[in-house]
Parts: structure tokens; sequence; C-alpha cells
């Protein structure tokens, strides 16, 4: 009986959180607009990704200054996860908001991932290929497109090579951890890049903190 009690506790406890957790991403402010951060990259598509990533990155930290992190702070990391193998480079990163710059220099695909967060990529180069969940088709996106990964959503992907976009993701970030960290633990065993992983994703709360105290007069 005492089992049932815990657990039913334990239930009560984590509907509650959710539900805090829901409330508080309604009607919280945020810094990024999925929409603004997917014009700004398309300004770039097409061109060679470098240029138009040190371009973005430029542009970003004119319109939201304190919230991207700086250059000796900007790390490209392999990233593991549903199959597929692509690199990343965290721009900014809070508990409910990320920007990065993501892409694979070779061909690879498999499972999107199931997420508390709403995912937004514009491309820059390269095609992404997505086959949504309860669907028979494919569809192919190119340079200038931008992809929205709803929440609770979940499809197949494929990246060809040499493709490369701009990334937004909104929602309660850390409960994404588990996917994209799941690989590496589980298949590579590539703790470093895990380290470096979780690293680039405290530096970027420990910005935002620093801005965010900075803003209300406590530094």
């Amino acid at each position: 009986m005492s089992v049932v009690k815990t657990s039913l506790k334990l239930l009560v406890v984590t509907v509650l959180v959710v539900l805090l957790l829901r409330y508080w991403m309604a009607t919280k402010q945020y810094v990024f607009n999925g929409e603004d951060v997917a014009k700004l990259a398309k300004q770039y598509a097409g061109q060679d990704h470098e240029q138009a990533f040190l371009k973005v990155v430029v542009e970003l930290r004119k319109r939201y200054p304190g919230h991207i992190l700086p250059d000796e702070d900007l790390q490209w990391v392999f990233v593991n996860a549903g199959g597929w193998m692509g690199s990343m480079c965290l721009l900014h990163a809070s508990l409910t908001e990320y920007v990065l710059l993501f892409g694979t220099a070779v061909d690879t695909g498999g499972h999107s991932g199931r997420y508390w967060a709403e995912i937004s990529d514009t491309v820059i180069s390269g095609t992404f290929r997505q086959w949504k969940e309860g669907t028979t088709k494919s569809e192919l996106y190119y340079p200038g497109d931008t992809i929205v990964h709803r929440v609770g959503e979940a499809t197949s992907v494929q990246w060809s090579a040499g493709t490369w976009m701009v990334e937004y993701g909104r929602g309660f970030i850390p409960s994404t951890l588990g996917f994209a960290l799941a690989d590496t633990l589980f298949s590579t065993q590539d703790f470093l890049t895990m380290f470096y992983t979780v690293r680039v994703y405290v530096k970027g709360l420990l910005l935002e903190a620093s801005t965010l105290l900075e803003g209300a007069g406590v530094f």
C-alpha cells in the first residue's frame, strides 16, 4: 500500500511540475523570435556556408547583445543522435531557448527525436529531406527553406553531404539533452564529445544568467 501511495504522490508532483513549466513557458518573455532568426538566415542562403555563418553570428550579436557566446567559446562539436551524425556550434543557450549552427560534411540520416520544444531550421546549403510520421511521402528542402519541427513530433530526417543550417529551438531545452546525448552515452562512448556538449551548454546558461543579473542592476 505504501508503494501505491508513494507512486501516487510522485505522479501528482510530476503533473504539477509539468503544469507549472507549461504555464511558465507560455507566459515568459523570450529573447529570440523564430521567424526573425529564419529571416536572417535566409538572407545568406546559397552562399558559402562558412562565410554565411560568420555573417549570421555578427548580425545576431548586433541584434541580441549579451546573448551570443563570444568567439573564444564557439566550438564545433559532433552530435550523434537517432542514428545520424552531424556537428553543431552553439551560439546561445538558456533553459527555454537555443540558437546554433548545424550541419554535416557527409550523407547522414535517422530519427529526428521527439521533443518538448519547437525547433526550426533554415537551410544555408545542401538539401534536407524529412519524412513525417503518419505519411507515405517525404519532402525535400533546399537553401532558403525553413523546416519547423513541432512539439511532440517525430520524423525521419536525412541530410546530404554539405548541408548546413541555422537552428532555433524554443521549449524546455533540458528535455532535449537525453536524445542528444543518448547515442554518445550508449553507442559511440565518445565521452570527450559529451563533455564538450555539456560544457558549452553550461557556458550558455552562465552567459544568460550574467546578462540577466546585469540587466537587473545586480552587477
